[in-house]
């Protein structure tokens, strides 16, 4: 076996798994299959449930119009969403990974699917998953806070003023590309099979990337990156602003998941080149 630069480690044989099949109906019969698809719908139900009661605490707490002189100031800030979104995506993931591999995010199921790591059907059924447990989520935030609720916007995403389409997009695009990025980096097989000065605990990058694009988009789009995030807080808040943005946290998670997967697996990973070994050897 080969030693690394510093001939201290070795590193362990690797053989890259075969892809998953396109269309698997025998998961359809497995147990373990509806487990994973249970564990997404609560996974994403929880999710929702801790951030949108963050994002509208802090929106009462540092209301002005309540005659609180010390409002600006009271609440997590936006900062303290981003932790809420970040740290709750690592508790999430480190509970699920093991049964459904933690996606609680149509784009990450989406970019793994590209990359032939999960099947047509297992990320049809996830994605389904995941957007009745983000409205079961929030629905569960507007029962316990109805008022609320709707006076501070249900937690749904929505275009900031002064921000054209093409900039909350772009925004989405980037910020889904840091996830899916980080979610192909830190759970490659590859890298499970070296030895390693720091060994790396997935959810905990995980966590941290959708922690810093929180901070970086909230401003702009209130940070989508999750399609089932944002379609869970529209069906709930219903009104026609998230509505009438909600393609654009749709279109540019998936587009950012899809760029992501084809960097990874065809760039860093030499898929392309491996493919074109594999044509000739075979020519």
């Amino acid at each position: 076996m080969a030693k690394d630069v510093e001939g201290e480690f070795t590193a362990k044989d690797y053989t890259d798994p075969p892809p998953a099949p396109l269309i698997d109906v025998e998961e359809l019969g497995k147990w373990s299959f509806y487990r994973a698809v249970i564990a997404e719908f609560i996974a994403t139900l929880l999710f929702l449930y801790i951030t949108v009661a963050t994002v509208i605490g802090y929106k009462h707490m540092s209301d002005t119009n309540l005659g609180n002189p010390d409002a600006a100031c009271s609440g997590v800030g936006i900062l303290g969403i981003a932790w809420a979104f970040g740290g709750m995506i690592f508790i999430l993931v480190y509970c699920t990974a093991g049964i459904s591999g933690g996606h609680i995010n149509p784009a990450v199921t989406f970019g793994l699917f590209l990359a032939r790591k999960v099947s047509l059907v297992r990320a049809l059924l996830y994605m389904i998953a995941q957007c009745l447990g983000a409205i079961c989520g929030v629905g569960l935030v507007k029962a316990f806070q109805k008022a609320f609720y709707v006076h501070y916007g249900g937690g749904a995403n929505t275009l900031a003023s002064g921000y054209s389409r093409g900039t909350g997009l772009g925004a989405e695009i980037i910020g889904t590309f840091v996830l899916v990025y980080t979610v192909f980096s830190a759970t490659d097989p590859k890298r499970n099979a070296r030895d390693s000065h720091v060994p790396v605990l997935a959810p905990l990058p995980i966590g941290f990337a959708v922690f810093m694009v929180h901070l970086a988009t909230i401003p702009i789009t209130g940070t989508g990156i999750n399609p089932a995030r944002s379609f869970g807080a529209a069906v709930i808040y219903n009104k026609d602003k998230a509505w009438d943005d909600q393609w654009i946290f749709w279109v540019g998670p998936f587009i950012g998941a899809a760029i992501a997967a084809i960097y990874y697996q065809f760039v860093l990973r030499a898929g392309a080149v491996k493919a074109l070994g594999s044509f000739r050897s075979n020519a």
